[in-house]
Parts: C-alpha cells; sequence; structure tokens
C-alpha cells in the first residue's frame, strides 16, 4: 500500500502535466475567438476586392449623371433573378430587358409576405459576370435598406439603375441576382 507521501509526490507530475493541459487549451480557445472576430473584416475585404455580395455603399455612390450619354450602337441583355431565403414570394416582374449603356432603366421585383406576422428583411445583390459590378450604378432600390413586411404584405420595389458605358464591349449580359432573407427572426405583431 502506498503512503501519503508516495502519493502526493506521484500527483506532483500529473498536476503540471493538467496544468500545461489546461493553459493550452486557454490558449486555443482566446485563438478561436480572435480568428471567428476577425473573420468578419477579411471576409468583407475579400468580398470588396472579388466584387461579391456588395452591399450598397458602392452602389450609392454614382459618379456623374450617367444618362447624358447614352451609347445607341451597343445593346446589352440585362437578365434578372430573385432567391427567396424565408418565408415569402419574390421574384421580378421581368425576366430580361434589352438596355442601350447609359439609359436609365426601372424595373420592379415583387414580395410576397407569406406569413401571419411581421417581418425584416433585406436583400443582397450579386452580378455575373463579376466584372460587370463596377459598371451597374444603381440610383434607387430596395436592397439600400431592410425592409419590414407585414402579415401577408405584397409589395412591389423598383429598381433604377443604368449601365455605365465604360461596361467592356465584350460584356453582352449581365445578369442581376438578389437573395431576399430575413434579417432578425420574428419581429412584434403588429397592432
Amino acid at each position: 500500500m502506498e503512503t501519503p507521501k508516495q502519493d502526493a509526490a506521484q500527483d506532483a507530475p500529473t498536476r503540471k502535466l493538467n496544468a500545461k493541459m489546461l493553459g493550452k487549451l486557454v490558449v486555443v480557445a482566446v485563438m478561436m475567438f480572435g480568428f471567428g472576430y476577425g473573420l468578419i473584416p477579411v471576409y468583407k475585404k475579400i468580398c470588396e476586392i472579388t466584387g461579391i455580395n456588395i452591399l450598397t455603399p458602392n452602389d450609392m455612390k454614382v459618379e456623374g449623371v450617367g444618362n447624358t450619354q447614352v451609347d445607341k450602337s451597343r445593346t446589352i441583355t440585362i437578365e434578372f433573378d430573385g432567391n427567396a431565403q424565408g418565408p415569402w414570394r419574390f421574384r421580378p416582374t421581368v425576366a430580361s430587358i434589352q438596355v442601350h449603356p447609359g439609359e436609365m432603366v426601372q424595373v420592379v421585383y415583387e414580395v410576397v409576405n407569406t406569413q401571419s406576422r411581421a417581418i425584416d428583411a433585406q436583400a443582397i445583390p450579386s452580378y455575373a459576370p463579376q466584372q460587370a459590378a463596377a459598371h451597374f450604378k444603381k440610383m434607387e432600390c430596395f436592397c439600400f435598406k431592410q425592409q419590414t413586411m407585414g402579415p401577408n404584405e405584397a409589395k412591389q420595389m423598383p429598381v433604377v439603375f443604368f449601365i455605365d458605358p465604360a461596361l467592356p464591349r465584350d460584356v453582352k449580359t449581365i445578369t442581376l441576382s438578389y437573395t431576399f432573407f430575413e434579417v432578425a427572426g420574428p419581429t412584434k405583431k403588429s397592432s
């Protein structure tokens, strides 16, 4: 049988190993938290550089009026797409249109809240090909701010835009796609 002195002598190395392991686990946990915290600005920067899922700040900066020089020698086909990530129907009212660069155009998207509760939602645009994003100038868009949809409410939401005449000549078709998603879960019912 072991004496208490022998037992304590055997526990000392185990305690050291346990303390060392605890230290490593704390470091790993802090690093994981730091990685998660730092991922948001890194993701935003990657999206900004690649032109993917750019939110409205750059869309709202319109340099010049843009409608002063319509390039009638070119025709661009603009295709529209709507994706719903939530309890509603969301779609463009037209599948595609043809425009001249510099020409001001308006299209409408329809959304219907199919729930008996109010919902806050946001639309995020994306463009194909990616190089077209810098030349797609929106003057007015429902994607600039959150939308509050009342219970069973239907809305028609306009997008007013023009295509910058500096769009490369090899781009003949642009797809504007929106993903419409619920922002912060259920909201309180309207009184």
